[in-house]
Parts: C-alpha cells; structure tokens; sequence
C-alpha cells in the first residue's frame, strides 16, 4: 500500500504547529497504525530528519497511551479499540490520513503527538483509591456481591484512561473517565466507606484541571476503546448528588 499521511508537527508547547504531509510505501495491510508510524520514522532518521513523536508502551489496548486523533476520530475509525490495535487493513491504498493529537485545554501538546495527560492522574489521586485498612485479603467469596454489581463495576474498571472520551466531547468533558474511576470502587462494598469523599475530590479536582462540561451526546462511549456505556455518568451524578445532601 502507499499511503499519504498528513501528521501534526510541533516542537513544543509554546511553539506555533502544522500538518506536514509524508508519503510512505511498502505498508502492509496486516502492520499496526503504530508500525506504519515506526516504517516512517525509521525513513527519516536515515534522512538524518526529525522523527515523529508519539507515545506507545504496551501495544496490545491496555495501557492507553497510543492516544491519537486519526481523520478526526479518536483511536480512528475502528471501534472499541485503541489506536495500536487499528491496523492498515482499515484503510485503502492510495489513502490520506491525518495524525493530530487529542485536542483539550487539559491536554497540552508536549511535542508532535505527545500531550500531557497528567491531569487524569490528578484527578484519579483526588480520590481514585481506597485507602481504608482491610487487613490481610479476605477469602474470595465472604463478601456476597451479586452478579450484576461486579459486571457493572468491572465494566467500569475496564477504563485505560487513554483520554478519547475527552477528546472525542465538543465540551472536552472528562466525565466518563471520572465516572468509571468512580464507579468500579463506589460499586463494591470495600468501596463504601470513602464513596463521599472520593466523588467530592473527582468532581472538584476535574473542574479544575479546566475539563468542560458534559455534553450529553454520547460521543464519549462511541469513541471509548474499552466501549464504557454512559450509564457511569448517571451512577456519578447520583453519587454526587447523594454526597452533596448527607
């Protein structure tokens, strides 16, 4: 296949970007967008040009780092996956494709395709944890949840937090994120005792990393790689609410 790709180049965040367009052949249908991105880097550094960069670490859509807008789509057009399980099958011979960074105040743009992503870190140390004595693990089944409650909340734990819900929302909201970090501890009965305080510390610390608000056009569970339902919201909506009042 040769493929066209239109790809954002900046070499800091204070620097001004742009799209520069590269022109590489020899791609396989089978290779990964993210070894497509690798045959064109290793074409430049034998030009003695400047590589793109990009963030990747696992490869395999478990750790969410590979966050790229792909013809305007978060992770690109595949759904339920991310950007390092999209392979070149997806698209044509003969191809244009456009390479952005996920787009949000929140999110600065460290170089090229890299941006900073920390603000989720922060909001998942506002409260993303239990930090109540348990004592030693308990035996598996002495506390009775039913099957319902652990779908829901392993559904829920299922978030990468790669960003596409952010990037994916006109509003640049973090809710779902916030949501599923929320609701696969607020959930469980170990969860329970800091379920105030966590959705508290979320909600406020997510306001101030200058996230929107949310936009209630489920772009974000479209685009989510792990495919999270909106339902998550609702639960984190009720759960502030319910710690707003007692």
């Amino acid at each position: 296949m040769h493929i066209t790709l239109k790809i954002w180049r900046q070499k800091d965040r204070n620097s001004p970007g742009k799209l520069v367009r590269y022109e590489i052949s020899d791609v396989a249908q089978d290779m990964s967008f993210l070894e497509t991105l690798d045959l064109l880097n290793l074409e430049l550094a034998r030009k003695g040009e400047d590589t793109v960069a990009f963030d990747s670490d696992c490869r395999e859509g478990i750790c969410g780092s590979c966050s790229l807008q792909i013809n305007g789509r978060p992770h690109g057009p595949s759904r339920g996956a991310a950007a390092c399980q999209l392979y070149m099958r997806s698209f044509r011979d003969k191809d244009t494709i456009v390479v952005e960074p996920f787009r949000a105040k929140a999110f600065p743009i460290i170089k090229d395709l890299v941006i900073d992503r920390s603000a989720l870190d922060r909001i998942m140390q506002a409260g993303g944890f239990i930090s109540i004595r348990t004592g030693g693990a308990p035996d598996a089944n002495a506390i009775a949840i039913s099957k319902p409650t652990a779908e829901a909340a392993f559904e829920a734990a299922a978030c990468i937090g790669c960003g596409a819900c952010v990037a994916a929302c006109k509003n640049a909201s973090a809710m779902l994120f916030v949501a599923a970090k929320a609701a696969h501890l607020g959930r469980l009965p170990q969860g329970a005792p800091e379920r105030k305080e966590r959705v508290l510390g979320m909600v406020a610390q997510m306001d101030a990393e200058g996230f929107g608000s949310c936009s209630n056009t489920y772009a974000c569970e479209y685009e989510c790689p792990k495919q999270i339902s909106v339902d998550t919201i609702a639960f984190l909506n009720r759960e502030l609410l319910r710690a707003k009042i007692f």
